[in-house]
This record gives structure tokens, C-alpha cells and sequence, in this order.
């Protein structure tokens, strides 16, 4: 057995970013040096995805390690003070915990407001944010839905009132005082789901002013993402001042792709935001198509993962509760009720995981696992280059673009090529992926029913 390690765990969760949103993704109309700086420091995902294209069943699998009906969320969850959430199931917060973990939370929660779901009582010892879907940056008031707008901001259990700070900022410099006061005493997890850049569209003056040369649209966007890069190099700044960065373990990605619902603006005017990018590939936010799914993936450990390295094989969400439980004990845990499986091994390039990380790219190919997704009537599946889709939708909004159809990612990302009718045996076996996927999520429901 290999000496547990104990590194530090700080997850960086945007919201509602597009894959394409990056510097180190492309992205050469927004500033992001930090994250920039982070990817070089160590190992770029650019086959990583979330497990919904929508924000609460995406969180519920980077939590729980579950598929999102496995986890009890297939659905964006409301923001009144009564709204329930995540079933009470085991986390990777509490996982951490018992392991002797400090651990925090700052930022979006949305895994339910109704104070019974409140993030303490899923393994986090403090947190400080919102627990609902999405609040205006300066009052962080949430103002959707058919009932009166709600005042949502939290320090732990007590309501806090820091009306005109930008909450991007905010979050950054708690989850930064969170690692400067934790690090002497104590391994710590530092989870960090930002608001941005989901609507409403707010940003600073000086972040606005950088990107002052860009369209209406992606201007807002980009200062947004802009402003988030800043917070995410105060924490990288406090794991530096602490000398905890060599053993800690960072990862960032997106909960989803880029929006484009209506209401990003709250002057009266709802239109479709197309201020997000991703990066060419199809479909948006709430779509099963790739660029509602696949998201910026980095993972940093200078102590055992390569610099300036990529892993091109797929990964979830619902990987990281396995990988960083692998990562802190020493050998893969035994989760038999996980759905996601441990990357470590093929992140540090020393097992027959499902793609191993060099700094030219190249991997080694094992035996590829089927991953699904369903949202609200479409499915999706990929093995290895090839995904299934039925009743893809573009976006949040039916109707389907696509009935069925098969595509090769490795040669055509953007979807736009259908080879159903060129390889039946392939379209049988994910089809198959996806019944069998279909069986189990009935059990989890009646599993959860009789509880």
C-alpha cells in the first residue's frame, strides 16, 4: 500500500463557461493569465466534461460521484427558501472530513436553499455564499421565478448583508483567508463554485475597461471571466504565501457550456445572450451536444502530475470524488455505489487508465467505458471517438435539432456529420450503453423511494 499522501484539495467551478472561453482554450479576446499560468503548470483536459448541461445535476455529480439521477438531481433546482436538494448521501466533503479534512465552500451552492440542504450539513465546516441558483453581483438578491426577489447570502448559517461588493471578489478573497488560516494547522479541501459568468451580465469598471475593444455582448462576458481569473490568482497567491502549493491538488472547469437563455440583462430587455463561447463546437447550455457538455478542464499537483501536459482521453465530474479519495489514501477506494472511476493513474502516466498524460498529448488507449447523459428527454453517450445522440436539442429550448445520429468526435467535434448508416454494430452497442443506463436510473429511483 502507497503512503498516504494528504494533499490539499482546492476545487475553482465556474459557471455557465463556454469551453471556448479561455486563453489556454483558445480564447485569445479575454485575459485569463492566471489560469493560463495554472494550465501550463500542469496538465490541460480537453476531452472533460460535466455531467449535465445544466447547473444543479452537474454539481450533484461533482459532489456525490454519481450520475446525476443517481444522485437524486436531473433538474435545475428554484431559489426560495423552501426549495429542497441533494438527498442526503455521502460527498466528497464528507469523505474528505472523516479523513481529517478542513473543509470550506465558497460560492454557489444551488444544491438546495431550503435551510435542511444547507451545505453543512453535506461535510463542509464553513462556507460562505448563495445557495440558489444565481444572484445579482452587487445586492445579491436572486430575482427569478414567481415569487418575490430573495435576498441570498450567506456566512455559514447567518444571513449577511455586503450590498455593492462584487461578489466574484468577494468569494475570492474568502476562499483565499480560508487557505492562509488552514493551511498551518490542517489538510484542507477548498471548493470555490463562482457565479460567473452566469447572468446577470456585471462586472467592474476596470475589469470592463480591459476589454474595452470587444462587442457589446462578449465585452460584458469577457470582463466577467476577466474579474474571475483575478479571485482565482488571490487563492493560487494565498497557496504560494502558505507553502502549500507543491501538495495541493487544484482543479478548474465549468458546470456546463456557454448560456444563451434570455433574461441575462436586468434592464428590462430579454434577449438571447450569445456572449459566451464554445469554441466551435454545437450546442449551448441545456443542449447534449458538446458545447453544452464539454467544459475547460486544468489539473495542477506540482508534487506528482506533469507540467505543461495534456490527457486527451475522457473525464467527468463525477471522476474527481475517486481520483482525489485515490489521490489522499494512497490506493483506489472501494465506492461501490460511485458511478465515476479514479483518472489518477493515467493523470500521472503510470497505470492503464483511460488515457495517460505526456507533454506532446499521446496516450495509451485501454478498454473505454460508455458514459451517458440525459437532460429533460435527450440522451447522449460517447465510447472512446464515437457519440450517440437522441432528440438533441441546440440550447435550453425544444424542439430537437436531431432525432438520432452518430458522430465520430475525433474527426468532426462540431457534430455536423452523421454516420449512423454507415456503422450499425456501433450505433447497437451505445445504444445498448444507453438502455442499460435507462435500467439502472429506474432502479436508483425505486432504490430511492423506499428509503
Amino acid at each position: 500500500m502507497t503512503q498516504p499522501s494528504r494533499p490539499n484539495i482546492v476545487i475553482l467551478f465556474a459557471d455557465d463557461l463556454g469551453w471556448g472561453d479561455l486563453g489556454c482554450f483558445g480564447a485569445d479576446d479575454i485575459p485569463t493569465p492566471h489560469l493560463d499560468a495554472l494550465c501550463a503548470a500542469g496538465v490541460r483536459l480537453p476531452q472533460w466534461y460535466a455531467n449535465s448541461p445544466v447547473c444543479s445535476p452537474s454539481r450533484a455529480s461533482l459532489m456525490t460521484g454519481r450520475y446525476p439521477a443517481h444522485a437524486g438531481v436531473e433538474s435545475i433546482l428554484g431559489g426560495t427558501r423552501h426549495t429542497p436538494g441533494l438527498p442526503h448521501q455521502p460527498t466528497l466533503a464528507s469523505h474528505l472530513r472523516q479523513r481529517g479534512y478542513r473543509t470550506g465552500l465558497f460560492g454557489k451552492w444551488h444544491l438546495g436553499a431550503d435551510p435542511a440542504y444547507a451545505p453543512f450539513h453535506f461535510g463542509f465546516d464553513e462556507t460562505f455564499g448563495f445557495r440558489a441558483g444565481c444572484v445579482d453581483y452587487y445586492s445579491h438578491i436572486f430575482y427569478w421565478g414567481d415569487h418575490n426577489p430573495v435576498h441570498d447570502l450567506w456566512d455559514g448559517d447567518d444571513e449577511v448583508w455586503r450590498n455593492g461588493e462584487y461578489l466574484t471578489t468577494v468569494i475570492g478573497n474568502r476562499a483565499a483567508d480560508f487557505i492562509i488560516r488552514t493551511a498551518p494547522e490542517s489538510p484542507f479541501f477548498c471548493y470555490v463554485p463562482f457565479n460567473a459568468p452566469h447572468y446577470p451580465m456585471h462586472a467592474p469598471d476596470e475589469h470592463m475597461r480591459r476589454v474595452a475593444h470587444l462587442p457589446p455582448g462578449r465585452r460584458e462576458s469577457a470582463a466577467m471571466i476577466a474579474a474571475m481569473d483575478d479571485a482565482v490568482g488571490e487563492i493560487l497567491a494565498a497557496l504560494d504565501r502558505s507553502g502549500a502549493r507543491d501538495d495541493t491538488i487544484v482543479l478548474f472547469s465549468s458546470d456546463n457550456g456557454p448560456s444563451r437563455e434570455s433574461r441575462n440583462w436586468l434592464d428590462g430587455e430579454e434577449i438571447s445572450y450569445t456572449g459566451g463561447s464554445a469554441g466551435g463546437l454545437r450546442g449551448s447550455k441545456g443542449s447534449v451536444f458538446e458545447g453544452g457538455l464539454r467544459v475547460p478542464g486544468i489539473v495542477s499537483w506540482p508534487a506528482q502530475l506533469p507540467s505543461n501536459a495534456e490527457h486527451d482521453q475522457v473525464g467527468t465530474m463525477m471522476d474527481l470524488l475517486p481520483t482525489l479519495l485515490h489521490a489522499v489514501d494512497g490506493e483506489e477506494p472501494e465506492l461501490p455505489d460511485v458511478d465515476g472511476i479514479s483518472l489518477l493513474d493515467a493523470l500521472r502516466g503510470d497505470g492503464d487508465g483511460e488515457g495517460v498524460a505526456t507533454p506532446s498529448g499521446e496516450f495509451t488507449e485501454a478498454t473505454e467505458r460508455a458514459v451517458v447523459w440525459e437532460y429533460q428527454g435527450q440522451y447522449a453517450v460517447r465510447r472512446g471517438r464515437h457519440k450517440l445522440v437522441h432528440d438533441a436539442r441546440e440550447g435550453m429550448d425544444p424542439p430537437a435539432a436531431v432525432h438520432a445520429a452518430l458522430f465520430d468526435l475525433e474527426s468532426d467535434p462540431q457534430e455536423s456529420t452523421d454516420l449512423s448508416g454507415q456503422a450499425p454494430r456501433i450505433v447497437a452497442d451505445l445504444e445498448r450503453a444507453i438502455t442499460r443506463y435507462q435500467d439502472a436510473a429506474v432502479q436508483w429511483g425505486s432504490t430511492a423511494r423506499s428509503r
